[in-house]
This record gives C-alpha cells, structure tokens and sequence, in this order.
C-alpha cells in the first residue's frame, strides 16, 4: 500500500516535459524580443550619432578640425560608456549615415554587423538591393557576406531584361516572370568540388543535396525542396527528374536537371518533356506553369534558341561555377561591361 501511495504521488515525466518545453519556449521568444529591440536601439542610436559627427565635421572628417572634435567625443564617450566609441567606430557610425541618409531605408531588423557589411557596397541601387534582400531572405551576416562576395547582385540582374533593369530594381516584391528569379551563373563554391576534374552527375546531385540549406540560398528566395530523383512512368518507360523544387513567390514547381558534360539538344528535349508533364499532371489549382532549368557545365544559347519554340518562357539553360570565381572571371562570365554602360544610360535619363 506504502508503495502504490509512493508511486501515485510521483511525477508524470511527459506532464514535466511538457511544462519545461512551454517555459523554454516563452523564454527563448523573451530573448529573441530583447535582442531585437536592443538591435533596433543600438542601429538607432548609431544612425543618429553618425548624422550628427557629419553634421559638425563636415565632409573631411579627418582634417584636423574634424580629427580634433573626434578624438574629443571619443575620449569622453569612452569615459562614460566604455569602450564602444573608439575614433574608428564613430567614423563607421558616420559611413553609416552617409550610405543611408534617409532614415526609412534603414532596416532595424537587420543588425549592426550586416550594417558593416552593406557600407563597403559602393553602389547605391547595390547596397539598397542587398539591404532588402537580407531583410526577406532573414540572411545571417555570414550569408550576406557570401552573396556580396558573390555579386548576387549581377547574377540576378544579368538574368533578366537588361532594358527594364532599372525599373525593376525599385520593385518590392518580384512580378511572377521566370528571368527574375533564375541566375545565370550559379556559384557552388560550397560544394568543395575540384574545378577542372570531371565528375558523374550523381556525385553534383549528391553534393547539392549535401549541402541544400546552401544550395538554397544561392537558388534565391521563395525556394522549397520537393524531390530527388523524382519517378514518373510513360507508356513503361521510366524517367527520373534530378532535383525538384517550389518556388512560391512564382508559384511554380522548378524542375533542375544536372549536366556536367556539354549540353545537348536531347537534353533540352528532354526537360521539355519534364515541363510538359508536370504541366499536364502536377500543378495544382492556381500554380503557374512549370520551368525547368538545365544546369550545365558548359551550355550554349544558340543551341537552345535552335531545340525550343522562339515563344519559349519556361526552359533556362544556366551555367554552374564549382568555385569562388574571382570578379574578372564573373564579369567576363555576365558581360557587365555591357551592363553597367546600360545602367548608367539610365541613370542619366533618370
């Protein structure tokens, strides 16, 4: 009987669990909430500190006006507040000011450290991009590094239609066209593959699905794994879609075959046939139509203007880069030379 009371008194272990999760669940959205609010008050205050040194030292702050007045509101900041007001990181709060001098382009969500980072982008339409892209995207100051040193930025424009770039750039949420989404190159640096050794498909495929979170963050926003590999059956005859994904700013499934080798008119062919079948048996009410994109190795437009209908809007050829190129080798591999003379024609008519 002693025992049984014993027993009945104890604990229930899933009741205990239950509770402990619940605590640290409200406590973990507690910290979250400090964190922001204290991130949004310190790029606030920076902001504003940075103003104000411009406002008084001018243009030059470092003539010897403006290097006095700075190591004079740094000694006495320090005094008072620590360490944090150093002449170097007051000159940064101002840098800060003068890349983004109207205060609604200022995104509180994003942190000092992403800040750091998006003041060494010269270019103003750039930094704002970026700026924006980091907010949607919720890129971690590591991931915003990474599609910086990437130029993300002329990945994506180069994609597109290069007489509406200007227009386009100023939008807030992308229209539902293929071009804004898909890049052309793709940077897979992450994947640590050799750069001129020939592998087998399935060793990309593997490496991609390795690495999906990363894989994901260069594909873009709006990006959702489906399949690998994905089986469809035609008249007995198997055949095998590499990598699958749902992209629901286009609302469209996304379908990618791999090519290591040079592309081929079957291959378009057969990503045609791809697009034709998840058009006809997979979309759901209210998707757009598929695309499909053919990431090669080497790819050739002529060859695919040639293999697909001249109205075509849902097949892409896209080269891959299985490292970090340097920024020669991605302007010579975009063109930019072109691009920026167009860029700034339509700053001029601007």
């Amino acid at each position: 009987m002693d025992e049984m009371i014993k027993k009945e008194n104890l604990p229930d272990n899933s009741q205990s669990e239950n509770a402990y999760l619940s605590i640290r669940g409200h406590v973990i959205d507690a910290q979250r909430q400090v964190y922001s609010a204290v991130n949004a008050a310190m790029v606030t205050a920076y902001w504003n500190i940075g103003k104000i040194i411009y406002e008084v030292c001018g243009e030059n702050e470092r003539a010897a006006y403006g290097k006095q007045i700075l190591n004079d509101i740094s000694d006495r900041l320090t005094v008072e507040f620590g360490k944090g007001f150093t002449v170097r990181n007051l000159r940064a709060m101002r840098q800060f000011y003068l890349a983004f001098p109207i205060w609604h382009t200022v995104c509180a969500e994003l942190s000092w450290s992403h800040y750091r980072l998006l003041m060494r982008v010269a270019n103003e339409k750039e930094r704002m991009f970026y700026t924006q892209e980091a907010v949607k995207s919720g890129w971690s100051v590591r991931q915003l590094e990474r599609q910086i040193n990437t130029m993300f930025y002329q990945r994506i424009l180069a994609s597109r239609d290069k007489e509406s770039v200007a227009a386009e750039i100023q939008t807030t949420e992308p229209k539902p066209e293929y071009e804004r989404i898909i890049k052309d190159p793709y940077v897979l640096e992450f994947l640590n593959l050799p750069a001129n050794e020939h592998y087998y498909e399935s060793t990309l495929e593997q490496a991609l699905i390795d690495h999906l979170q990363k894989f994901l963050l260069e594909l873009g926003r709006g990006f959702s794994f489906v399949a690998r590999q994905k089986h469809f059956n035609i008249d007995g005859r198997h055949f095998y879609i590499d990598l699958v994904f749902y992209n629901y700013i286009l609302k469209c499934f996304v379908l990618i075959d791999l090519k290591t080798g040079d592309l081929t008119h079957q291959d378009i062919g057969q990503m045609q046939m791809y697009v034709n079948y998840y058009t006809r048996y997979m979309m759901n009410e209210g998707d757009n139509p598929p695309a499909g994109i053919l990431l090669c190795a080497q790819k050739s437009n002529t060859l695919m203007q040639l293999t697909l209908p001249e109205n075509n809007t849902q097949i892409y050829a896209a080269k891959y880069m299985p490292y970090m190129p340097t920024a020669e080798e991605l302007k010579r591999e975009l063109n930019l030379d072109e691009f920026e003379k167009l860029e700034d024609t339509n700053d001029g008519e601007a």
